[in-house]
């Protein structure tokens, strides 16, 4: 029982009742409990099982008609774009959307999932941050529908619905290479998310096809404007500039551009840029950038399908789908002039 575990963690760490509960429920900041009394009651909630007790509270037989959406930044023009088609999405089914910014944070990540559940949203879509999918499948075992969208976890039994990342990133460096460029610099971002791990897989098939796997250049460590702004600096202070940089993120996009400009270099003649994901101020940026657009409808309104269905099952669905992307090819990459031999 729920109390029961709550009484327990009171007894063995001898906090308050009520201390625990603010703890476990993510509100510790709130009410000012320091970082080692949560620690030390978050390590006991582990320790004696706690979460699914939590789980078990948060189950309801009456619905609200609010479903949470988790992801990793809203300052991000993407998962802005995913969260307005969610949002929109979801009215038209009758449910309000409530938003989470985890921060790129794996605990924020798991604390955020139990408050949604303690406010009894009748399900989740969540851009993961976690590297392991264990925590979100035991929630989904306790019927909490739940849908990964734009990531999603190898050999897992949870939905999702995201773009064909490999594909993209396959796509992307042909037309680089199609266009005569041999070295190609790729800034990624989380090096570890599926979507990174799927362009980058992508970039060296290419390069590999056309017998340049010894020019892969790869750096970064997040998709930031400061990560893409740094990367292009070393790059272009390096032995070897290369001719093309394709950036796997808009916001990656923005830095590598400032550096370009600052540098003295002019974007395409003496360097090329491509980049992933879509927005319409790059057709306003001079030149116009050349991309891989994600098919953010699409991926919002499948999320959505998903996620009511599986909230009128009580169950979480088992659909995993990838969608392919498109390559847009707009003025910001040239073509190298061919070198007879």
């Amino acid at each position: 029982m729920a109390n029961e575990t709550l009484v327990t963690i009171s007894q063995r760490t001898g906090f308050s009742i009520s201390t625990i509960s603010r703890v476990l429920s993510g509100q510790a900041e709130r009410y000012r409990i320091s970082a080692a009394t949560v620690r030390l009651i978050e390590e006991e909630a582990k320790r004696c099982n706690y979460i699914p007790n939590l789980l078990a509270k948060g189950l309801t037989t009456r619905r609200t008609n609010i479903i949470g959406l988790l992801i990793p930044s809203v300052d991000n023009p993407y998962f802005a774009n995913i969260a307005s088609v969610v949002i929109r999405q979801a009215k038209t089914q009758g449910f309000t959307t409530m938003i989470v910014d985890t921060m790129e944070n794996e605990k924020n990540e798991q604390q955020d999932v139990l408050s949604l559940i303690s406010r009894k949203v009748d399900g989740i879509i969540i851009v993961p941050c976690d590297r392991d999918p264990a925590f979100l499948e035991r929630i989904s075992k306790h019927n909490i529908p739940i849908v990964l969208i734009d990531r999603y976890f190898n050999a897992t039994s949870l939905p999702y619905v995201c773009t064909d990342n490999y594909q993209g990133g396959y796509e992307a460096t042909m037309h680089l290479i199609g266009l005569g460029h041999e070295r190609i610099a790729c800034i990624q971002g989380v090096p570890y998310s599926m979507p990174n791990k799927e362009r980058v897989r992508g970039y060296r098939e290419a390069l590999r096809q056309n017998n340049l796997e010894i020019n892969a250049r790869i750096s970064g460590t997040d998709f930031s404007v400061q990560n893409g702004y740094l990367e292009t600096k070393l790059l272009l202070n390096g032995p070897s500039i290369p001719t093309a940089i394709f950036t796997l993120s808009n916001t990656i996009l923005l830095g590598a551009v400032k550096a370009i400009r600052e540098s003295g270099f002019r974007i395409p003649q003496d360097i090329s840029i491509i980049s992933f994901d879509n927005n319409t101020y790059l057709d306003y940026l001079d030149p116009a950038v050349t991309r891989v657009s994600q098919p953010t409808e699409e991926i919002g309104i499948l999320a959505v399908k998903i996620l009511t269905e599986s909230i009128a099952d009580n169950k979480t669905g088992d659909a995993q789908i990838l969608i392919p992307p498109k390559l847009i090819v707009c003025n910001s990459v040239s073509r190298l002039a061919v070198l007879e031999k």
